[in-house]
């Protein structure tokens, strides 16, 4: 048996119960023992049971995608990985037949099961996953930050799309995701980052992974200062991280003619904007869903050995396993970057 926090009931809150193992293996896959989860605002929306989770979610389901662990068990067809890996993982599971998986595209496949959304998670001790999602690190990355891998990839697909190298880049919403892009437009050489934000913790945060200018988006004219910033030009790159529409709206006064837009921020309302902007403009929009599979996870083992990232900085919460409902407190108060939760062997 094993501990696992499953959405249980149709209420707010994840439930600690001991279910079986997950020994059943397919010959594809793995079963990894947990060492470490961190927590995602897509587990915040479960958690609070708001509209959507009511929507999408179908109790009872052990929750939790972000995760990482050490092989134990393989299934007799897998090749790629070893019993003893420590591994972080793709948490989208795709057919691999379709159109869109047969082409490079899987992170739009049409038959994705999201594990701790349309499967069991990995907030528990154990998860059986496909050999194909497994990401074994060659880097010599403390373990601990092995869980942030997968929203690092958000970052990575985001910032990345469009070449933001010697380019001045707006991102907007320094939320852990956000501050990962940030990291990243450092590390490979953005000409200029400047971070858009209303928390004063990300805000401190931004300036401390290495944005060139941070502005106050409660209490400064963001659309001027950008203008300033940029000699009246614009941004030539917009990374938008936070779903916020009044930011996206304003972003469309301060991008460049020609510009290029990633979205990765989930909208909770329809939004609102003069489409004639992006229409006389130019610009060129990227809606960003997952990582690549797998250019993405490439990226990321090529930045992790460059050495130049700092999760460290980005992670600010390092919790038990026991303490989930203290965690998500953490999360509700948006007081802090990414919270990483270790379980104990």
């Amino acid at each position: 048996m094993m501990k696992a926090y499953v959405k249980k009931d149709i209420s707010p809150g994840f439930s600690l119960v001991l279910k079986d193992i997950p020994n059943d293996l397919a010959s594809h896959e793995v079963l990894i023992k947990v060492l470490n989860v961190s927590l995602c605002g897509t587990d915040v929306h479960i958690y609070e049971w708001d509209n959507w989770a009511q929507k999408r979610i179908k109790p009872p389901l052990t929750i939790g995608h972000e995760f990482s662990g050490r092989v134990v068990k393989i299934g007799s067809e897998v090749s790629r990985v070893r019993i003893g890996d420590i591994v972080g993982s793709e948490t989208h599971v795709v057919c691999g037949k379709c159109d869109f998986c047969r082409s490079g595209q899987g992170h739009i496949c049409k038959d994705t099961k999201i594990i701790g959304v349309d499967i069991d998670g990995a907030f528990a001790e154990y998860i059986k996953m496909p050999e194909d999602n497994l990401f074994v690190d060659k880097s010599g990355l403390n373990p601990k930050y092995l869980s942030v891998l997968e929203p690092l990839g958000n970052a990575v697909h985001t910032v990345l799309h469009f070449n933001p190298v010697l380019k001045t880049v707006a991102v907007i919403g320094c939320g852990p995701i956000g501050l990962m892009g940030i990291d990243v437009l450092k590390a490979i050489g953005a000409k200029k980052i400047i971070a858009i934000e209303t928390q004063k913790i990300r805000m401190n945060l931004a300036r401390d992974l290495g944005a060139d200018v941070v502005i106050d988006g409660l209490n400064e004219d963001v659309v001027k200062r950008v203008l300033e910033e940029t000699n009246n030009e614009g941004v030539d790159l917009v990374c938008e991280f936070s779903g916020n529409s009044h930011a996206l709206s304003l972003s469309l006064d301060y991008i460049k003619n020609g510009g290029n837009m990633s979205l990765l921020g989930i909208f909770k309302d329809n939004v609102n904007i003069d489409i004639n902007k992006v229409v006389f403009k130019g610009l060129n929009i990227y809606g960003v869903t997952g990582r690549r599979m797998y250019e993405s996870w490439q990226q990321i083992d090529s930045l992790l050995k460059t050495n130049k990232l700092h999760l460290d900085k980005v992670v600010t919460h390092h919790l038990d396993f026991n303490q989930m409902d203290e965690a998500f407190k953490i999360m509700e108060d948006k007081s802090c970057g990414k919270i990483v939760l270790s379980i104990k062997e």
